[in-house]
C-alpha cells in the first residue's frame, strides 16, 4: 500500500515540477522571441510642396520603413529612388556637382535613372513614381 502512495506522490510532484518549469520558462521565451509585427503597407507618401523644393537638390523621405531619395533636377523634373545602396544598404546621397547619386560607404555611383555606374553596387536602385497634385509631391510605388 505504501508503494501506491509513493507512486501517486511521485506523479503529483512530477506534474507540479513540469508545471512550475513551464511557468518559469514561458515568460523568458516570450521575451527572447518577440511577436512578429506586421509590415505597414504604404502605397503613397506626400513629400511636400513642389514649388518650395529648390532645383538641383534632394531630400530623404521615409516610405513605410524604407528611405527614398527624392531629387529635383535642374530642369525641374522629380526623380524618386530607393535610398539604400544595393551593395551594403548604406544611405545614398545626391551630388549636385556631378548630378549623380553617390554611396559614401564604398564610393558606389548611380545615375538619376538608378542604374549603377561605378563601384561595387551589384544592382540598380528601385525607382518610384512621382506625381504632382495641386503643388503637392506624391511618391507612389512604380509599376
Amino acid at each position: 500500500m505504501s508503494t501506491n502512495r509513493r507512486k501517486f506522490l511521485n506523479i503529483l510532484l512530477g506534474i507540479g515540477g513540469i508545471g512550475g518549469l513551464t511557468i518559469l520558462t514561458y515568460p523568458i521565451l516570450s521575451y527572447l522571441i518577440p511577436p512578429k509585427s506586421p509590415k505597414p503597407k504604404v502605397n503613397s507618401v506626400k513629400a511636400g510642396s513642389a514649388t518650395a523644393f529648390p532645383a538641383n537638390s534632394y531630400k530623404i523621405i521615409k516610405f513605410g520603413r524604407k528611405p527614398v531619395i527624392l531629387v529635383k533636377t535642374d530642369q525641374g523634373k522629380f526623380v524618386a529612388l530607393s535610398a539604400t545602396c544595393t551593395h551594403l544598404d548604406c544611405i545614398v546621397q545626391y551630388k549636385k556637382d556631378t548630378k549623380q547619386i553617390w554611396c559614401a560607404c564604398h564610393n558606389g555611383i548611380y545615375d538619376l535613372n538608378g542604374r549603377n555606374v561605378s563601384g561595387p553596387p551589384p544592382r540598380p536602385l528601385k525607382s518610384f513614381a512621382v506625381k504632382i497634385v495641386k503643388d503637392e509631391i506624391i511618391i507612389t510605388q512604380a509599376g
